[in-house]
C-alpha cells in the first residue's frame, strides 16, 4: 500500500515538472499611450493651403528693393483675409527677387509674381474670398490687392498707389494697408516699360530669367521681412486746470 501511494505521488511531481507553461501574453496593466497628434505642416509656397497663419493685428513688411527700402504697415481690421494672405506670403519669401513688374506713372507699381515659375503654378486657383469694402480709400501710399474684376479673385498681386486713385473704391479694390517710409523710393520704381499686364502669362511661366531677358529694367524686391511695429506714443496728461 505504501509502495503504490508512493508512485502516484512520484507520478504527480514528473507531471508536474514536464507539463509545458503557458505562452499566452500576459496581460499589460499599463494603459495604452494616445498617439501623438500630427504636427501641423510647415508653410510650404508649393503648397498654398500650408500658408494659413492669422495676422497680427498691425504688422509692418520691410522691403528692401534696389530703389531702397519701402516700409508698409497693415491693419488686420481694414481686410482681414487680405492681410493674412500678404502676412503668410511674406514670412514664405514668396516676395524675394519679385520684380515691380508693371509700373504705371500717375497710377500704381503692381508687385506679387514670384521670381519662381513652380510657385506661380502652385498659386494659379489659390486665391482669397473678397473683402467686404471698408472706410479707407485707394489714396496715395495705399496697398491693395488686384483683381481680375471677378468676385473672389484676389491671389498674389498688390499694388501700390502712387497717387489718389479713390475711383477705384467702388470696384473691388479694398486696401489692407499704407506705405509709412520709403514712398519716394516706390516714385522712382521704374516705369519706362508702362503697361505690361498683356504680359502677365510670361512673367509668371518664365519667373526670374524671363524679368531678365525681356524687361531688365525693371526693378526688384530683394527681400520681404516683418519687423517690429513701434510701440505706440503715450497719450500725453491732461494740462493743469487753471486755479
Amino acid at each position: 500500500m505504501k509502495q503504490a501511494l508512493f508512485a502516484v505521488i512520484f507520478a504527480s511531481a514528473v507531471l508536474a515538472q514536464t507539463t509545458p507553461k503557458s505562452t499566452a501574453p500576459a496581460k499589460s496593466t499599463t494603459a495604452p499611450k494616445a498617439a501623438a497628434p500630427a504636427p501641423a505642416p510647415a508653410a510650404d509656397l508649393l503648397h498654398p493651403s500650408t500658408l494659413n497663419r492669422t495676422a497680427p493685428a498691425v504688422y509692418r513688411v520691410k522691403f528692401a528693393t534696389t530703389k531702397g527700402d519701402i516700409l508698409i504697415e497693415v491693419t488686420r481690421a481694414w481686410a482681414p483675409r487680405g492681410a493674412d494672405r500678404f502676412y503668410n506670403l511674406v514670412r514664405a519669401g514668396y516676395f524675394t527677387a519679385a520684380a515691380f513688374y508693371r509700373v504705371m506713372p500717375r497710377f500704381m507699381a503692381q508687385f506679387g509674381v514670384s521670381a519662381r515659375p513652380e510657385v506661380n503654378q502652385a498659386f494659379r486657383g489659390a486665391d482669397i474670398l473678397d473683402d467686404p469694402r471698408n472706410a479707407q480709400s485707394n489714396k496715395r501710399g495705399i496697398v491693395t490687392f488686384a483683381t481680375t474684376g471677378r468676385p473672389n479673385s484676389r491671389g498674389t498681386a498688390l499694388f501700390i498707389n502712387l497717387v489718389d486713385n479713390s475711383y477705384l473704391d467702388s470696384q473691388g479694390f479694398v486696401p489692407i494697408g499704407e506705405v509709412v517710409e520709403g514712398m519716394a523710393n516706390a516714385d522712382m520704381l521704374y516705369n519706362g516699360y508702362g503697361d505690361t499686364s498683356n504680359q502677365q502669362p510670361g512673367f509668371e511661366n518664365g519667373g526670374k530669367a524671363f524679368v531678365d531677358s525681356a524687361y531688365p529694367k525693371l526693378d526688384r524686391i530683394l527681400t520681404a521681412t516683418i519687423v517690429p511695429v513701434p510701440p505706440a506714443a503715450p497719450a500725453a496728461a491732461p494740462a493743469a486746470a487753471k486755479q
